[in-house]
């Protein structure tokens, strides 16, 4: 019998994508209504991970995966970073305009940025029992492209493949993005914490 592991997040998108990338393991990856808002005061994507994972797990009472994640932009010295998801104070629409006024005067070659994701496993007495961090280098492009994904997806161009993350299907960006390598790093662990499921 698998066991439910409940994923720490509002955020439909990031549910949803978590939900597929970890679909093909013998653990049911859920979610819980009406979970409390965990404060996010941290000064890494690591440390409010971890907060959010210890604090609803004891909360629950059951296993918990949380992930903090965002966006690094060089020419802005690595912000939005931890402030990603509030960065305008107005949502993901807000976000990018807010990302393309910060960027009017930078030149292509100087747009590098890279999404970064930390991903935590509590158990249900609140102990961190794995931890593992992804990144996708990109660029930031100057108009929104693509209808898929969230956050700042439209503007995340991924050099290799010429698009934006917005662009690529589901599978393939469950593939390359951020949260998907951080959740691959999770797999072993997660697998043996939660009894070799």
């Amino acid at each position: 019998m698998s066991r439910e592991l409940v994923i720490a997040s509002k955020n439909k998108g990031k549910i949803r994508e978590i939900q597929q990338i970890l679909a093909d393991l013998p653990v049911r990856v859920v979610t819980v209504p009406d979970l409390p808002d965990v404060v996010e005061d941290g000064s890494s994507f690591a440390s409010n991970a971890r907060k959010k994972a210890v604090e609803l797990a004891c909360h629950t009472g059951r296993w918990c995966l949380a992930d903090d994640s965002g966006l690094e932009v060089d020419a802005l010295r690595g912000a939005p970073g931890i402030h990603s998801a509030r960065w305008s104070g107005g949502g993901d629409e807000a976000n990018n305009e807010k990302l393309l006024h910060e960027l009017r005067d930078v030149p292509p070659a100087a747009r590098t940025a890279r999404y970064r994701a930390v991903v935590v496993v509590a158990d249900p007495e609140g102990r961190v029992v794995a931890e593992a961090e992804g990144a996708c280098e990109g660029i930031i492009g100057f108009v929104r492209r693509g209808t898929g994904g969230f956050g700042y997806d439209p503007l995340f161009i991924v050099p290799d493949l010429g698009c934006t993350m917005a662009e690529l299907p589901a599978d393939t960006k469950n593939r390359i993005s951020h949260r998907a390598r951080a959740l691959a790093g999770l797999r072993e662990p997660l697998t043996r914490s939660l009894g070799g499921v």
